[in-house]
């Protein structure tokens, strides 16, 4: 029998256990509860929400969004290969093989810039940077059997597909590719472009496609007439991003990044507009939609975009593009033959009295300025009567005359003004001469007409091959790579038969009947395939 505690320890510990259900059944109920309330609460929480709208905006589109429209369409992507070839392959090839490269051209020592960024930064100007080859990559005289492909910008200044961009865009390519914004986005590469003529001292092209229909237009600006501050935008594909558009102001003018001779000719427009990678060549655009420069280099240290890019101002790039189209296909410029430095100090314009021209250092023996007189020491002080200011003058005057033409030069010596009549010579063979080389030429324009027009060459055909093919003809010895007769699809070994319906039976007649073709003029050959005579003649041509 148990005693009176224990029986009550028993009804404690019962009505323990009851409370303790009846607390967890309430909590229970509660949480049931609370959790209805909350879902009903989310389920109801947007019933008030109203869907958003796109609304049109009431903004008119700003300038740079009209010019971006207007232009964009003749802004082309520019992309060139390098085929594999060795190191030790500097001649033209024979007929038996094809990809010839560009020749170099003597005094270009072939390194490329971009191997250090240099005391001033200015890492790769006028080389690969803005579109060749990347740091790293093996150098184009021997790319290890590999294709190389790089990427640039260009517009197009002429309907019939003529197209401006900078030199170092296509350099040393074997093919030139150009697409327009209309083009399709696809893998392929784009139209294949020609060469018509480079100028190195300004790292400015023209290149030319076909085209079955006029192509749109850029509008060439005066860039004499831009301001700094003014607003300008710049159009390119940096980075392999066809069409982009970036806008800024001009930074400064007559900028020189180059010093010394290979400047002379570089004064470039500064600009704050993104530029980069791919951007080369690409137009910098005013506000009126018109072109002041041709985008070219960067200041960098970190190789890429850092507010600082320069531009070749469109004044010289319109005098250089309307000789690089003429017969020659080259920018020929004026010099008398001396050299002198920049800088000096004005202690030495005290001690040689003069305030503005320039002090000769050197003459060049049996050049112009040494036959008409002139020695180290003597103060360049006017031409034609002209004030001379600096050596920048002087080599802008001195270089936009025509070599053969006349000029009058002032110049003090031993402090007694004197003048003296000279005549202007051709500065690369001046310069050739000064050190002891060959003048520079352009492969374009040297060697017979069907060379230096067409991209091939020709001889007579042996008894042979005339009587396999029951025709007379010229054979096709070379093509030059990226040449109009390439671009056509002649190749080493085909006969010619006929230019434009005019029999060629043989080297001379081929000639003949190439010298009279010029720019412009559609081109149709006649050609037999020695190996398939069966196949008859075939017909191909385009426009010059």
């Amino acid at each position: 029998m148990k005693s009176i505690f224990e029986r009550l320890r028993s009804r404690r510990l019962a009505s323990a256990y009851v409370a303790l259900a009846v607390l967890s059944a309430a909590i229970l109920a509660g949480s049931f509860a609370a959790h209805g309330v909350r879902g009903q609460e989310q389920q109801d929480a947007s019933a008030d929400a109203t869907p958003l709208k796109i609304v049109n905006s009431a903004i008119a589109p700003n300038e740079f969004v009209k010019i971006a429209h207007e232009v964009a369409p003749a802004v082309v992507n520019i992309n060139t290969q390098t085929l594999p070839k060795q190191s030790d392959n500097h001649g033209r090839r024979n007929f038996h093989f094809r990809g010839e490269p560009n020749q170099q051209n003597p005094g270009d020592d072939g390194q490329d810039d971009d191997q250090g960024q240099g005391e001033d930064n200015f890492q790769d100007f006028f080389n690969r940077f803005f579109g060749g080859q990347n740091p790293g990559q093996p150098d184009q005289g021997d790319n290890g059997g590999q294709v190389q492909e790089s990427l640039g910008s260009g517009f197009i200044v002429d309907a019939k597909g003529y197209i401006i961009t900078n030199d170092h865009v296509i350099d040393k390519a074997d093919k030139i590719y150009v697409k327009l914004s209309t083009d399709p986005d696809t893998q392929d590469l784009g139209r294949p472009a020609r060469v018509i003529g480079v100028d190195k001292a300004t790292d400015l092209a023209v290149i030319k496609i076909d085209a079955s229909t006029p192509l749109p237009i850029v509008k060439m600006g005066n860039s004499d007439e831009a301001q700094v501050g003014d607003w300008v935008e710049a159009i390119g594909s940096p980075f392999a991003l066809a069409q982009t558009v970036t806008a800024g102001i001009i930074s400064a003018k007559n900028r020189t990044i180059d010093q010394g001779a290979p400047g002379q000719f570089q004064h470039f427009i500064q600009t704050d507009a993104a530029i980069n990678p791919g951007n080369s060549g690409g137009p910098l655009l005013d506000m009126n939609g018109n072109v002041i420069g041709v985008n070219t280099a960067i200041y960098t240290q970190s190789a890429g975009y850092e507010g600082i890019g320069f531009a070749m101002p469109s004044n010289t790039v319109v005098s250089v593009y309307n000789d690089l189209i003429g017969p020659s296909h080259k920018v020929v410029r004026g010099s008398i033959g001396i050299q002198f430095r920049e800088g000096l100090s004005s202690a030495v314009n005290r001690v040689y009295g003069f305030k503005n021209g320039v002090l000769v250092q050197e003459v060049q023996q049996g050049g112009p300025a040494d036959k008409a007189g002139m020695k180290p020491g003597d103060i360049i002080v006017s031409i034609d009567g002209r004030p001379v200011k600096d050596g920048d003058d002087l080599v802008n005057e001195i270089a936009s005359r025509k070599p053969g033409s006349s000029i009058r030069l002032g110049f003090l010596r031993d402090g007694k003004p004197q003048d003296t009549a000279i005549t202007i010579g051709d500065r690369d063979k001046v310069f050739a001469e000064l050190a002891g080389q060959q003048p520079q030429t352009n492969p374009e324009t040297s060697g017979d007409p069907s060379e230096t027009k067409l991209g091939l060459v020709v001889r007579d055909l042996s008894q042979t091959v005339a009587g396999r093919i029951h025709a007379s003809g010229v054979e096709i010895e070379s093509v030059r790579t990226g040449s109009f007769a390439d671009l056509q699809g002649l190749e080493p070994g085909l006969v010619i038969t006929h230019v434009n319906r005019q029999p060629t039976a043989n080297k001379d007649q081929f000639e003949a009947a190439v010298s009279r073709l010029k720019t412009g003029d559609d081109v149709v050959f006649e050609v037999v395939d020695p190996h398939h005579p069966e196949q008859g003649i075939n017909y191909v041509g385009g426009t010059l």
